[in-house]
């Protein structure tokens, strides 16, 4: 072990038995080995929120407490945050991940403070409990892995020192944690999100709730609540209080006298004109505010807002700022291949921005709270918001498990309450299934609790409503609900969906349908596959045979991106078109690591993602984007991982072009095959959809999009294409080449016996060497 570490163990034992002699000469040595020990504290005056996710170090061992940390015989690595020790075995060949506790140390140093200042660190996550240490003292903790938390070390710090923080972080099996253990995603462990060091003042603004409870385009009124700390018992506070534009103009102000008040709410008065936040236009103002004493500036806090006003129609549609508005959505697993759930900020981004190009304007973000991120980048691009309680399946739980999903229930309307993205709280999903203590499932018992909880909802946030998926004996305790339709996949057929979903606005006053969709392998495609009415051809090659009814598609389908094309396809075709739907909600964004599906394709991951788990768009991806996209004009042919096809000579094959250009031709080897209109009312494709005849050999196949008879935008694909008839699997053959990041793309291809091209399949992967092994790892 380096001398490092073995010396902070020994701080941590020394510290506790207050050995003060030992102690300084360990302080000045770790002084001097802080990373170039530099000060981090720019004014010492003012608040300051400063990162510190660089430079920690991780150990890999469930010591349940510091003075016990010596005994470890593993080693420490030094990293940076956010961090998971489950990036790589949640999706391993094994069964299982590691469910467990680790350490984090970080060396801080502090410098003489000016009296009275309090320094606490925040937590934007840590999965799922935590207890954080300074110096040897247990200075807090938090439950639930999917909020922030902030913890006061201002008692437990050494000025002029370095501080040794420890953060034991543990994801072991926890019934009375939410989510449910039984859910179908990984609970990653570990400090998966920012960390970040305050330095307040004495006295100072803790948080701020900014409500509009009245909105219309002629004016909008601004409540404001303001949680303060007044540790210096000054005795001539006052606050200003000011509404900037985007542009940093004064729109409203207000000041007040204050006395000893803890909480102090006021009203703006009324703005005239508000620029109303839209998904087309999500316009942010900012609400400042300025803490004084004898006029004397103590603290300053400032948060975005928004005005907008919303509503769900009764057995109709959505409207937002008094328009009809589709909402268009997807879901959102807080996930990425090779870093599990600790995503950098910029990859939190990317999956809101790749949403938002699609033309999505609705996420649900699934099954709980999500980075503070992503929140921000919904507020920014117009993306509505579905915010979740983490209360996934397991039934109702004891007492403690109450109080916790309570707990985090509270926390998630208070960190969250400002964005005006957020329109709808959720108070889970499918809670009555798969209970974790005896008698968890009883209905009348949930009912119970789901009540509470609602109530807890809006006496927190009396202008946002409230959620439930699935759980239809709570329908008409919550605002808005969501039963469970998976025409074409778990049951039924993809053409099933129109009437299943308006017997289900019949049946419930405000719906808003979130889920719906099905697997797809990456790569995977067939010439025929399973119909809207549920059918499918056992052959392939033969057009003259029986088909057979699937009634299953997730147990008997063929997984194939040619069939989820189709089944999005006609959802949309009908979603677009429909007077009275408020919108649905397509499941997933992206693929995602799960415990629970060891027969997948890919054993371990859900693969309904319109992306694969590394961001790549499917097939599945343009076709919303057909749909959607009004803006970015562009043309996909289906599909560009379908370079190989086969069928009988003169038996023409069907080419789809997913595209939001009016008009789309389409060239087979520079021939033109024909202009098409696009017109949502035809399937597949909008009606851009070609029966062609392949040659043997090389195809190229292009589409061009035009817009008021002038092109646009091309897309262009190589077919090659066999008048032969594939046999069954005789050999793989692998092959590899070396990525410029350093990884290896290997590539298995099977082939028939006569070396005819069946499929292939793609993996990377890291590849590491060290003198004691050699790793392979699967992103």
């Amino acid at each position: 072990m380096k001398l490092k570490i073995i010396l902070s163990s020994v701080f941590i034992l020394l510290s506790i038995s207050n050995s003060v002699l030992a102690q300084n000469k360990l302080e000045e040595f770790f002084g001097n080995l802080n990373e170039s020990n530099e000060n981090i504290f720019e004014d010492k005056s003012f608040r300051q929120t400063i990162n510190i996710n660089d430079n920690w170090y991780y150990l890999e061992d469930n010591m349940d407490a510091p003075e016990n940390l010596l005994q470890s015989n593993k080693q420490w690595e030094k990293i940076n945050l956010p961090h998971t020790w489950n990036n790589f075995d949640a999706t391993d060949a094994e069964p299982g991940y590691r469910r467990n506790a680790s350490w984090y140390e970080k060396n801080l140093f502090v410098p003489v403070l000016n009296k009275g200042t309090i320094l606490k660190l925040y937590f934007e996550g840590v999965n799922i409990t935590s207890d954080v240490y300074v110096n040897g003292q247990r200075a807090g903790g938090h439950i639930g892995g999917y909020l922030g938390f902030e913890i006061d070390i201002t008692p437990f710090i050494k000025e002029n020192s370095t501080n040794i923080i420890l953060v034991r972080a543990d994801n072991s099996y926890n019934p009375e944690v939410p989510p449910s253990q039984k859910s179908d995603f990984v609970i990653f462990g570990g400090i998966s999100r920012d960390v970040w060091l305050k330095v307040l003042p004495s006295s100072y603004i803790n948080r701020i709730h900014i409500s509009t409870p009245d909105v219309s385009e002629t004016s909008a009124s601004t409540h404001v609540k303001v949680w303060i700390e007044n540790n210096a018992d000054f005795k001539n506070l006052s606050i200003k209080a000011a509404v900037k534009d985007k542009d940093n103009n004064e729109v409203l102000k207000f000041t007040k006298a204050l006395s000893l008040e803890k909480i102090i709410e006021f009203d703006f008065t009324e703005l005239n004109a508000p620029n109303l936040w839209s998904t087309d236009n999500p316009y942010l103002y900012t609400v400042e505010i300025s803490l004084k004493n004898d006029d004397k500036l103590i603290d300053t806090y400032s948060d975005r807002f928004g005005y907008r006003w919303y509503e769900f129609k009764n057995n109709g549609p959505f409207y937002l700022n008094g328009k009809r508005l589709l909402l268009r959505g997807t879901h959102r697993h807080e996930e990425y291949a090779g870093l599990g759930n600790a995503l950098p900020n910029s990859l939190h981004r990317k999956d809101i921005e790749m949403i938002k190009e699609m033309g999505a304007n609705f996420v649900r973000l699934a099954h709980y709270p999500q980075d503070p991120e992503v929140y921000k980048t919904c507020d920014e691009l117009g993306i509505i918001v579905w915010d979740e309680n983490p209360w996934c399946r397991g039934g109702i739980g004891n007492e403690e498990w109450k109080n916790n999903d309570r707990k985090i229930l509270s926390e998630m309307i208070d960190q969250n309450y400002n964005h005006p993205s957020i329109i709808i709280w959720s108070l889970g999903n499918e809670i009555y299934w798969l209970p974790d203590f005896p008698g968890g499932g009883n209905i009348d018992s949930i009912k119970v609790f789901l009540k509470e909880l609602n109530d807890i909802a809006h006496e927190k946030d009396p202008y946002r409503l409230t959620s439930v998926r699935k759980f239809y004996e709570g329908s008409d305790i919550v605002d808005v609900f969501s039963p469970s339709i998976w025409a074409g996949w778990y049951s039924g057929v993809y053409k099933g969906y129109q009437k299943a979903i308006e017997d289900s606005q019949n049946k419930y006053l405000k719906l808003l349908h979130v889920e719906y969709g099905g697997s797809s392998h990456v790569g995977r495609h067939t010439e025929q596959p399973i119909t809207g009415d549920g059918f499918l051809n056992p052959n392939e090659w033969e057009e003259n045979v029986n088909q057979v009814k699937v009634q299953n598609v997730a147990n008997i389908g063929d997984w194939s991106e040619s069939y989820i094309a189709d089944l999005f396809d006609w959802h949309l075709r009908f979603s677009e078109q429909s007077e009275t739907l408020t919108g649905n909600a397509q499941w997933a964004f992206k693929d995602f690591a799960t415990p629970l599906r060891p027969e997948n394709p890919i054993p371990y991951m859900n693969q309904k993602g319109l992306v694969d788990r590394e961001g790549k768009p499917k097939d599945a991806y343009y076709v919303f984007k057909s749909y959607w996209n009004t803006k970015n004009k562009f043309c996909y042919i289906e599909s560009h991982t379908w370079t190989d096809r086969s069928g009988p000579e003169n038996l023409k094959r069907e080419v789809c072009v997913y595209s939001n250009c009016e008009e789309v031709e389409l060239l087979l080897n520079s021939v033109s095959q024909g202009k098409h209109k696009k017109d949502i009312t035809k399937f597949p494709a909008s009606g851009l959809s070609w029966n062609i005849n392949f040659i043997s050999g090389k195809n190229i196949l292009e589409a061009i999009g035009y817009e008021n008879g002038k092109e646009i935008t091309r897309d262009k694909i190589e077919v090659n294409y066999s008048f032969v008839k594939n046999g069954t699997a005789d050999d793989i053959k692998l092959s590899y080449e070396k990525l410029p990041n350093g990884n290896l793309l290997i590539t298995a291809l099977a082939v028939d016996i006569n070396g005819e091209y069946i499929f292939q399949t793609t993996v990377q992967v890291i590849y590491m060497r060290t003198t004691a092994r050699r790793r392979e790892v699967q992103l």
